[in-house]
């Protein structure tokens, strides 16, 4: 029987790997269709080296297939496909939008008419390769456990590292980068993913205490004064990075991040509440005495106000209004890849204004499709962190979707103006190496989650290789010298003894006079209860009045 199950958990996670297949050349050709369109509407020509872009996603891509197919074969098959499909989708927008940058920047003669596919390519290169070396090495993501507190200590000093590094003119006064020997990297979404790995430990160990009920304060039951510290000190920390490297994005997906996987290991809404209050009494305070904060919140509050002749100095950029003329030109459908004018936004366009571009030329139609494939990706992170039954990988799986979906939610509400302009780039699509690499390690620890999760629901579990010593009572007889017979089972035996895990099924007895002849006592100093006595104490159930089944007898 085990055999059996196991072989159909295998023959299930054999499809699984099928359907993953099928979804990648699927994500690949529409990727592929997308170039096609746009060039032909933007030069009239087909795209130059469209076979050699072709057959390098579509390699990456089935490289990656195979890593999965070999090292995590139960892992979920729809987050390599979307992982895939997403960053081919963005490697077609700054292709289309390095074109219409290099037309306009050309008398220019600035570093806007540079193109930004090419490196983007390279960096898609390195983290599909990183993710296949996680994938292909890393056993177990329990692994992660043993080093969660030296990944903190890693992750503060890179988080902290870029408010020691000269912020440049472009950067508009936002310190997230730090600079060497002519190269730069964003820390801070390596950070997130750090971060997440020591939150999921540490709750993980602590998540007792921290459910530990305290004062109930106007209905709300708030917890005790002495486990509040941690979540104050995440608070300080996010503030700091918020005064010293004015990063309001990375401030907010680092303290959120935080109280969702606070409230997934400990279930109390207490912490949500007290979490937010925080969340938006630190913002109030430091967004009113920082000018560069202040002046993100006067831009989103009064984004026309940039055209006015007389207008507040915070205010020095007029890309939130642009991208809201951007997004409004889209309409339902939008003017079609190649048709509209995103570049009009500025250097922005490539990093977290690329989702106007996508407004603009597919209108609502395709920013819906975009964010419903970043909330599928993120659903099946969830699902698996329900299917998980450890609760470090829980935390782990609900942590990680969590930064996927917070650094989403920043970047789309800053462009369309629902939050404050954060400075982030858009998952998969943005230009940046780092937040590439980044991602595609929360994608490949994703996979290995979900594999784990998939052999525990697909593959049972061996059996004990000691059974349980047999025990005199309702599922067998006392045998001589002290050993007790097996039940051969209700089909075999004409007078089987009740199941105790089973319901018992009571007939009625005859009446007769004088005491019960099966009654036995019990004896509380016995080691052993008697032969057909139940060890738990209750009287088994009468045998049963009819004759015994001749074909089984």
């Amino acid at each position: 029987m085990q055999g059996t199950a196991r072989g159909e958990g295998r023959r299930l996670a054999a499809r699984h790997r099928n359907i993953e297949l099928g979804l990648l050349a699927l994500a690949v050709a529409v990727c592929l269709a997308g170039h096609i369109d746009a060039d032909l509407a933007l030069t009239g020509k087909m795209p130059p080296g469209l076979l050699v872009h072709g057959l390098a996603l579509g390699g990456l891509a089935g490289a990656a297939h195979l890593a999965v197919r070999r090292f995590a074969p139960y892992a979920d098959p729809l987050i390599l496909p979307l992982g895939v499909f997403l960053t081919g989708f963005g490697l077609m927008l700054l292709d289309r939008l390095d074109i219409s940058y290099a037309a306009a920047h050309a008398k220019k003669g600035d570093y806007q008419k540079l193109p930004a596919a090419p490196s983007q390519l390279m960096w898609v290169f390195v983290s599909v390769a990183v993710a296949i070396a996680l994938i292909a090495l890393i056993k177990h993501h329990r692994f992660f456990q043993r080093y969660v507190y030296l990944l903190m200590t890693g992750a503060l000093i890179l988080l902290a590292a870029p408010a020691f590094f000269p912020g440049r003119p472009e950067d508009f006064g936002a310190k997230r980068w730090i600079r060497l020997f002519g190269l730069s990297f964003e820390p801070d979404e390596f950070v997130k993913v750090a971060i997440t790995i020591f939150f999921a430990g540490y709750l993980m160990a602590s998540r007792d205490a921290l459910a530990l009920a305290g004062r109930k304060i106007w209905g709300m039951t708030l917890p005790r004064g002495r486990h509040v510290g941690p979540v104050l000190a995440i608070w300080v920390v996010s503030l700091l990075v918020l005064v010293f490297e004015r990063d309001l994005g990375t401030s907010l997906i680092f303290f959120g991040v935080f109280v969702v996987m606070l409230y997934a290991a400990t279930e109390r809404t207490s912490w949500v509440v007290l979490g937010l209050l925080m969340a938006v009494g630190g913002a109030a305070v430091v967004g009113t005495v920082e000018p560069h904060v202040h002046g993100r919140v006067e831009a989103w509050l009064h984004p026309l106000d940039i055209y006015k002749e007389h207008h507040d100095p915070a205010i020095i950029s007029d890309q939130p209004a642009e991208a809201l003329f951007s997004l409004g030109t889209g309409h339902l459908t939008g003017t079609g890849l190649g048709s509209g004018r995103p570049w009009l936004i500025g250097f922005a366009g490539r990093s977290d204004f690329v989702f106007t571009t996508i407004g603009e030329e597919l209108g609502l139609a395709g920013v819906t499709a975009v964010l419903l494939v970043y909330l599928l990706l993120v659903q099946r992170g969830l699902r698996t962190a329900v299917g998980l039954t450890d609760p470090f990988g829980k935390l782990l799986a609900t942590g990680l979707s969590t930064a996927l979906a917070l650094q989403v939610f920043v970047v789309v509400g800053g462009v369309s103006g629902l939050v404050p302009l954060t400075g982030k780039a858009l998952p998969f699509l943005a230009a940046g190496g780092s937040s590439l690499l980044a991602n595609w390690l929360i994608v490949a620890l994703l996979i290995k989650l979900s594999d784990s999760a998939g052999r525990t629901a697909l593959e049972p579990a061996p059996p004990s290789p000691d059974p349980l010593p047999a025990q005199a009572g309702p599922a067998g007889r006392a045998a001589p010298g002290g050993a007790a017979a097996v039940d051969p089972g209700p089909n075999q035996s004409p007078n089987p003894g009740p199941n105790p895990t089973a319901p018992e099924l009571t007939l009625p007895r005859p009446a007769a006079p004088g005491p019960d002849p099966d009654r036995t006592e019990v004896n509380p100093a016995a080691p052993h209860p008697p032969a057909g006595q139940s060890p738990y104490g209750y009287h088994p159930a009468p045998q049963s009045p009819f004759p015994p089944n001749p074909s089984t007898a």
